[in-house]
């Protein structure tokens, strides 16, 4: 292993050194902790001497070496609405998540695609050796692979589910594998919650299948006039790299052009602001640190939840350090607020003592990389299980959010800091994550770099994908045995019924002629 990972690196540094590859990168949700997951990967890009073409919706104020941006701001208005939407989100069915997300992925793929600068993009003659985007419910992004007849990669902002598996054709096992949105199943699963499993599974495919890639096709249609059914290019992508880690998911199957790299966003800690560094320094018993991520506001909490959290910081002798977003002048002297914060390099701080967090998966993975326990407050879509998992690997407590109270944020804040196994489990998982080959961005760059040095990495296509997705379910296969199994009973049944009347018309036949 020691002489495989030089060699690694060393081709990588070979290839980026002999060929600058042309690569169009597409993140362009309204997201800023979407927009990481792209930039650092098209600025890592950038930095090894490939030429990057960046569509997002963040662009940077100063121009970068390599990297040329492709604007989408203007996808960011109107989302506080949706912000504060996603408070009530986590209480919907499950039917009902499924149809909010897959609204909220079709109305920002229209965005994108209507945007300015990406139909010019679209109508261009430019020529790329490679496309590189993020997968999220926004299947008519598969239009730039095509356009550009190159191959692509994708990036999911998640760890395999029914929501991007198909795509790979990767088995979903829900005898155990829990699905994304059941949050509170292990894998020693009952009886009933593999069959909700199942339910959930079976139905999550069924609506991406027959609800969402059809949308994505009416968008695509609509925006790219003459492009070919959304079907015949959405399964052409050469690899998958997912932003999850064996550290922080159970072990479930992936294909082999799926590739784990969580936590490859991470960078080596900063200094920080002088005041922050002094607040950090100078706190004695421990610093918890309290962010809700970079779309959700503390701000818009209810004054109930905002009271609470309020009345119990101002019990702890420890300090905190949240990010709130507009002024608090009811908050206690050992609460300093912040309306943005350097999250990682906050967390990488040794008097760091918790993390409260809405279980965001970047939080999540910079938690695990500096070993901080934390306490989640989930609030909508794979944030509880995200937090549930987290407690069950013993590093975390949960409280859903709605169920938030002074009560049970005391008892947990008191619990997570005072018991010592949430920081060695948290310890404990921060060492496998580090314990690796190579580096997830190095690994990452790798992939990426081999498709294009194997003209789309054909060799690692599995067959699957070239059975419909109602074949590879075996959905035509159950339907035909269940049909001749039927047809078999109703000819049993047919043949019974006539033998049995054929017998009870000789009884009466005999019958009869005993009474002559």
């Amino acid at each position: 292993m020691r002489c495989i990972v030089p060699a690694l690196l060393a081709v990588s540094a070979l290839v980026t050194l002999s060929h600058a590859a042309r690569i169009l990168a597409v993140f362009a949700m309204g997201s800023h902790s979407h927009f990481i997951l792209g930039f650092r990967l098209a600025k890592e890009l950038a930095d090894r001497g490939h030429q990057v073409t960046f569509v997002n919706a963040f662009p940077q104020k100063k121009p970068i070496k390599n990297l040329r941006e492709i604007s989408v701001a203007e996808i960011r208005e109107g989302l506080d609405k949706k912000r504060k939407e996603l408070y009530d989100m986590g209480q919907m069915t499950y039917t009902g998540q499924l149809a909010y997300v897959s609204a909220f992925g079709y109305s920002f793929t229209e965005s994108v695609l209507r945007a300015k600068g990406v139909q010019k993009l679209l109508k261009s003659d430019e020529k790329f050796d490679l496309v590189l985007i993020e997968n999220f419910l926004n299947e008519a992004m598969a239009i730039f692979q095509y356009k550009f007849k190159c191959p692509s990669v994708i990036l999911t902002p998640s760890p395999p589910t029914i929501f991007n598996n198909h795509l790979f054709a990767n088995p979903s096992q829900p005898a155990y594998v829990p699905n994304i949105l059941a949050a509170n199943f292990g894998t020693h699963t009952t009886l009933w919650e593999r069959i909700l499993n199942v339910y959930y599974d079976v139905v999550g495919e069924l609506y991406v299948q027959l609800v969402n890639i059809p949308n994505q096709n009416a968008l695509l249609q609509k925006y790219v006039p003459g492009a070919p059914y959304i079907r015949d290019i959405l399964y052409n992508a050469s690899f998958m790299l997912l932003t999850s880690h064996i550290s922080l998911r159970d072990a479930a199957p992936l294909q082999p052009n799926m590739k784990d790299i969580g936590g490859y966003h991470l960078l080596p800690p900063k200094p920080l602001p002088k005041d922050l560094q002094e607040f950090l320094d100078n706190a004695k018993e421990g610093v918890i640190v309290f962010s809700m991520g970079s779309f959700l506001r503390s701000a818009d909490f209810s004054r109930e939840k905002k009271e609470a959290v309020l009345k119990v910081f101002s019990r702890l002798k420890q300090k905190v350090l949240w990010k709130y977003e507009t002024d608090l002048p009811e908050k206690s002297d050992n609460v300093k607020i912040v309306s943005w914060m350097p999250q990682q390099d906050v967390l990488a701080h040794p008097n760091i003592v918790a993390f409260v967090t809405h279980v965001g998966l970047l939080g999540k993975i910079e938690a695990v990389y500096y070993g901080v326990p934390m306490l989640g407050l989930p609030v909508y879509w794979d944030q509880e299980k995200n937090g549930y998992d987290a407690a069950r690997q013993g590093f975390a407590l949960t409280i859903p959010f709605p169920q938030l109270t002074e009560k049970n944020f005391a008892w947990a804040l008191n619990e997570l800091i005072n018991n010592s196994k949430y920081r060695d489990n948290a310890k404990t998982r921060s060492k496998i994550m580090h314990d690796q080959p190579l580096k997830q961005l190095d690994e990452a760059m790798f992939w990426i770099e081999y498709v294009i040095r194997h003209k789309g990495a054909p060799h690692f296509r599995t067959p699957a994908l070239n059975l419909k997705w109602y074949q590879r379910l075996l959905l035509d296969v159950i339907l035909v045995v269940g049909v001749t199994v039927v047809s078999i009973c109703v000819i049993i049944s047919y043949l019974l019924k006539w033998m049995l009347n054929s017998i009870n018309k000789n009884y009466l036949k005999r019958k009869e002629q005993k009474l002559d």
